[in-house]
């Protein structure tokens, strides 16, 4: 699934009221210059060069020397080949109209000088920007390709799960930032990651791809859920290690997740470890509640404690340990049959409007809920968040924003 594209018709429109959330790409303003799938962007500078030569025959004033214009304008929306067609016709009606006038109203070759370097001009300028352009394509080809390797598209449903998810990235060239999330189908029933790395930039992709990719295996292959989560805190150690030891400044990254699994011995419950991330939040039939507040440390800082334990003790054994009693604890709640779980990361939480205040989520929800129940479904409940975070902070978006929604089918 298209992180982005989940939400269609009035959420697409909502975002376009939104440059800051997402920017259109430079190429797409050539999309407006089109009829029936056919390119009408020659119509513009032909309509200036037709006006230009009729208000020359015809008025009391010559203007033939602003055929200079019609090249300039062409460089903007037409192609190099179309510029130059366009530089070589306003030489040409410059000639013919010109010559039309007696001796004494004649511009001369200083003004036909001018029309010719205005079009070599042009025609410089188109090939600048359809070589940027052409650049800036193969730059968010490469973003993309990123993005969907790090937020793998997910078939609906998988797993045995019913899901969505909305990504916004604060860095909108980037198009993927430090928030993460997957689900993992493995042989002791599926799991689900969501999260963010502290910081933005490509060291915060990086160590989000490094943190999924653990995931991907051990949510897999690992029996206990508490496994998963001593790989995934043994993988932000290694990968802080890395960092360092290539000399780089941004290695003190953590980051805070949610580990969820949804066992398959247990159909009416979710077990969930949380890594000083935000509680998820239970949508239902029955309203909202609040999962309590998790009781472990981010991912890549479970070594304060294992240090703190090794130095209480004064011996080796705490120091070998591995880092197993710095994890948060694995808690089971019960997850009704309809309920859905909703775990958004802090683009939302401190998403806030002109007066300073945050995004109330749990009231939102809940306000939603009690006017249509159906917006308990995964579709529906992240559409309504990402539309109210926007609407709140009025497309400002000050980090990446998550909104993930997933449930039982």
């Amino acid at each position: 699934m298209d992180p982005v594209s989940v939400a269609g018709g009035g959420g697409e429109r909502l975002l376009d009221r939104y440059p800051r959330a997402r920017r259109r790409e430079a190429l797409h303003r050539q999309q407006m210059l089109r009829v029936r799938g056919r390119s009408v962007a020659w119509v513009p500078p032909l309509l200036l060069l037709i006006g230009i030569a009729l208000v020359d025959v015809y008025a009391e004033f010559r203007i033939v020397s602003w055929s200079v214009l019609v090249p300039g304008i062409a460089a903007a929306i037409c192609g190099v080949w179309g510029t130059a067609m366009y530089g070589a016709l306003a030489l040409v009606t410059y000639l013919v109209l010109d010559s039309a006038w007696p001796h004494e109203f004649r511009a001369g070759l200083p003004d036909f000088v001018l029309v010719a370097i205005g079009g070599v001009l042009a025609l410089l300028a188109c090939a600048v920007r359809v070589r940027g352009e052409a650049h800036m394509v193969r730059m968010r080809d490469i973003a993309e390709t990123t993005r969907r390797t790090v937020l793998r598209p997910l078939p609906v449903p998988w797993g045995g799960l019913d899901h969505a998810a909305v990504y916004l990235a604060a860095d909108v060239d980037a198009r993927v930032g430090g928030d993460f999330y997957d689900i993992q189908p493995g042989l002791h029933g599926t799991r689900v990651l969501v999260g963010d790395v502290q910081g933005k930039g490509l060291g915060a992709v990086e160590t989000a791809a490094a943190l999924l990719g653990t995931f991907r295996e051990a949510g897999y292959h690992e029996r206990e859920l508490r496994t998963v989560a001593e790989r995934l805190e043994v993988r932000m150690r290694r990968h802080r290690e890395l960092i360092s030891a290539l000399g780089r400044t941004d290695g003190d990254r953590f980051a805070t997740a949610v580990l969820l699994g949804f066992p398959a011995d247990a159909g009416d419950a979710v077990d969930v470890m949380n890594f000083g991330h935000e509680p998820p939040l239970v949508a239902g039939p029955g309203g909202v509640r609040v999962l309590p507040v998790g009781d472990g440390l981010p991912l890549g800082l479970g070594e304060l404690v294992s240090t703190g334990a090794s130095g209480a003790s004064g011996g080796s054994e705490a120091s070998g340990a591995s880092g197993g009693e710095s994890l948060p604890s694995v808690r089971r709640f019960p997850l009704a049959d309809g309920e859905t779980l909703l775990v958004t990361t802090d683009g939302v939480t401190e998403a806030r409007n002109a007066g300073g205040e945050f995004y109330p989520l749990a009231e939102e929800v809940t306000r939603m809920l009690a006017a249509d129940a159906r917006g308990v479904r995964p579709r529906r409940l992240v559409v309504f968040v990402r539309d109210g975070v926007l609407r709140h902070s009025g497309g400002h978006l000050a980090d990446d924003t998550t909104v993930f929604a997933v449930r039982r089918l």
